[in-house]
């Protein structure tokens, strides 16, 4: 069987972006990062290829980190495995205003 994985490209994401087709909610996925390191993490939601899961628990106000960048802020608690995209996060880049 397949492994379906999500990858934390730096020290400071606390996201992680998922690398495989077809993720439904309560799949488990390998959640890897640059180091080499390895652990399970259930997902919460339905998550399309490309999309994020939080690496870890987030807090409402926390600013969200993809790529050791700064996105957007979380708009609500997030727990760790569960999808981050527009319902649950208000990003920072493309708006204008900063």
């Amino acid at each position: 069987m397949e492994r379906k994985i999500a990858l934390r490209v730096d020290d400071k994401d606390n996201v992680a972006t998922v690398f495989a087709n077809e993720v439904r909610d309560g799949d488990t996925l390998e959640l890897r990062d640059k180091k080499g390191g390895c652990e399970d993490v259930t997902v919460t939601g339905d998550v399309p290829y490309g999309h994020k899961i939080a690496a870890q628990a987030i807090e409402k106000g926390e600013k969200i980190v993809k790529y050791g960048e700064v996105i957007g802020v979380a708009t609500t608690d997030i727990r760790r495995g569960e999808y981050v995209h527009v319902h649950n996060l208000d990003a920072l880049r493309g708006r204008g205003d900063l």
